[in-house]
């Protein structure tokens, strides 16, 4: 039970908790503080590593110090502490509108590679939605294009490979949905979007042994006019593989299947040189 005594103390500790945080925001900047002053308390929450508070007083200053010497910092240390307190969409945004607000400024290159780490820091797991893993590749790219001589390309390069890397683990991963659940079509056309758009990957060697597979169970589950253009299609999966990778560890897997697929060809006296149009 709440007592009456209880609920004024609570009201004294509350009050005296706003007095506090008030006080703790005058001391760092006041009414009537110059720019010069207001950027130098930002700057020295900044090297106390107070980033949240920091980004507080960088924003009060652009906004007093508006069209000053100290404006263009004071915006580059905004967005640097919110880079640095992990709060990556506000990094980004702040970073973004340094570029806009002073598009000639000798910190433009890594203002602009910031932004895009901003969206390499927020790319989610693969299983999630991928919005922000092609905004990070695109500005990336886009740096790369645009400051070919930077010392920050191979980095972006790198990051470049890891991202195509979980989007090509996506697209393989709902062809191994289709798969076990035994919607072989649709597993077939994953496998095919993972070796097409992301063939420099590690994920568009996996998919393609695992549509050659797809396609001999799609074949065997299949009515038996559509069984040839099935397993022929296995077949050229694997003559894919081969081109591809010819030195593959799945080699002999692979090797197999192609077998397997020519056995079942051969039992249904089809040609594996003739492939039908997969249509019904």
């Amino acid at each position: 039970m709440i007592t009456k005594q209880m609920t004024k103390s609570l009201g004294i500790l509350f009050a005296f908790t706003i007095l506090l945080s008030a006080c703790n925001k005058n001391k760092f900047i006041r009414p009537g503080d110059t720019a010069e002053v207001a950027y130098n308390k930002a700057m020295k929450l900044f090297e106390d590593e107070d980033y949240v508070d920091a980004a507080d007083a960088f924003d009060t200053v652009t906004r007093v110090a508006r069209g000053s010497e100290y404006a263009e910092n004071a915006q580059y240390y905004l967005a640097e502490s919110y880079y640095r307190s992990e709060q990556f969409l506000l990094a980004a945004s702040e970073f973004d509108r340094f570029v806009s607000y002073y598009p000639q400024s000798t910190q433009r290159q890594e203002v602009e590679y910031k932004a895009a780490l901003c969206f390499f820091n927020i790319s989610p797991r693969y299983r999630l939605d991928q919005t922000e893993t092609r905004q990070a590749i695109e500005r990336f790219q886009l740096y790369i294009n645009r400051y070919p001589n930077s010392e920050y390309v191979p980095d972006a390069a790198d990051k470049i490979d890891r991202l195509r890397e979980k989007l090509a683990r996506k697209d393989f991963e709902a062809g191994e949905f289709y798969y076990r659940t035994n919607r072989y079509e649709a597993a077939t056309i994953y496998y095919t979007l993972t070796i097409d758009q992301y063939p420099e990957t590690v994920w568009a060697e996996r998919a393609l042994i695992r549509q050659i597979n797809a396609f001999i169970d799609y074949a065997d589950n299949s009515v038996e006019e559509r069984q040839v253009e099935r397993y022929s299609k296995a077949i050229e999966t694997y003559e894919k593989f081969i081109q591809l990778f010819p030195t593959s560890e799945y080699r002999a897997e692979a090797e197999l299947l192609r077998d397997q697929a020519e056995k079942r060809l051969l039992e249904l006296g089809g040609n594996s040189g003739i492939v039908q149009s997969d249509q019904g």
